[in-house]
């Protein structure tokens, strides 16, 4: 492989990650609020076949976006409103919401299978696009693949540089204690769990406008990447910057997955396709093993210039949840 094809291999990991990285994303916002929104992966499936129809029925791509958006959007508002307001479980009511989406994708999105629709086209950036690798890497996408990299360096700036930043980790961590000081908890809670949905539903167009265009229901390829988001979230230990580098490691892992194809002859093609997944899993298990008490034992164990290697490289890998994850706030 020449360092062109090198090149344009890595901007299309880039370029296919970018709706991972958006829903990632989406989804790092509402958990650092303390709300768990599983109905991503129906949600991305949902929004990717909504998203389509409304860009083919009215040939506007920007309005099948907006649909994909807010269909994202409602469907946090129903996981926020069971979890917030009714004070159901967060997890029974995004799990549901994800299997209802899943199959309401499939169901509705018959009429428009296999349709040819609108894509989104790349817009090389004048002069960038000219740099050499850079402007091949990072100057020669789409607009949402550029929205991608904006998302990141904005939302780890809010969650980190700002005060609403502040209060929003206050909320997910000590609520009580944020609610002492003037913060509406649950209405921000409310915010953040849509604005969330919004991002992972902007992605499921991102995919069916863009990346995989089209709706081809069961075959589209799309079911299970929700879950996949769900795991980089905590294998990004809930900051942006971290939960993107995640998401292009497993475009990385599709990307070779197809690469190495033709030299591993022996190997079933199926296998090779969904290997990015239990691997990413694989890593995230590795990233969390520091948490173990059971490695805490190991390491008391070690010699005391081993162990303190060890547990530096530990602590670097160590992922600590928002504190008041999935639990409810009740305001006295």
């Amino acid at each position: 492989m020449d360092s062109h094809t090198l090149l344009i291999g890595l901007s299309g990991v880039l370029a296919t990650s970018a709706p991972i990285v958006v829903a990632s994303v989406g989804e790092t916002l509402a958990e650092r609020s303390g709300v768990i929104n599983l109905s991503v992966n129906g949600s991305i499936l949902l929004s990717a076949m909504g998203g389509f129809a409304v860009a083919l029925f009215t040939d506007n791509l920007a309005l099948g976006f907006i649909a994909g958006a807010a269909i994202g959007a409602v469907v946090a508002l129903l996981v926020a409103f069971g979890s917030i307001t009714l004070r159901r479980s967060q997890v029974a009511v995004g799990f549901v919401l994800t299997l209802f989406c899943r199959d309401l994708s499939y169901f509705l999105g018959n009429p428009v299978m296999g349709e040819k629709g609108p894509r989104l086209a790349e817009h090389g950036i004048p002069l960038l696009d000219r740099i050499p690798v850079l402007g091949t890497l990072i100057f020669r996408h789409d607009i949402m693949t550029y929205f991608s990299f904006v998302l990141i360096v904005f939302a780890w700036w809010w969650v980190f540089r700002t005060r609403p930043g502040l209060t929003l980790r206050a909320v997910g961590e000590r609520p009580a204690a944020a609610f002492a000081r003037g913060a509406k908890v649950n209405r921000l809670r409310y915010v953040y769990t849509v604005v969330g949905g919004a991002l992972v539903g902007l992605a499921g167009p991102m995919y069916s406008l863009s990346v995989k265009a089209g709706w081809k229901g069961t075959i589209s390829g799309l079911d299970g990447l929700g879950w996949i988001v769900l795991a980089i979230v905590i294998f990004g230990a809930w900051n942006p910057v971290r939960v993107a580098f995640g998401a292009y490691l497993f475009g990385l892992l599709q990307w070779l997955s197809v690469v190495l194809q033709p030299s591993l002859t022996g190997i079933p093609s199926q296998v090779l396709q969904v290997a990015p997944f239990p691997l990413m899993i694989l890593t995230l298990l590795f990233v969390n093993v520091g948490n173990a008490e059971w490695v805490d034992r190991i390491l008391a164990s070690l010699p005391e210039a081993s162990r303190r290697r060890v547990a530096k490289i530990l602590r670097s890998l160590r992922v600590v949840q928002p504190r008041s994850l999935g639990v409810p706030f009740e305001q006295d």
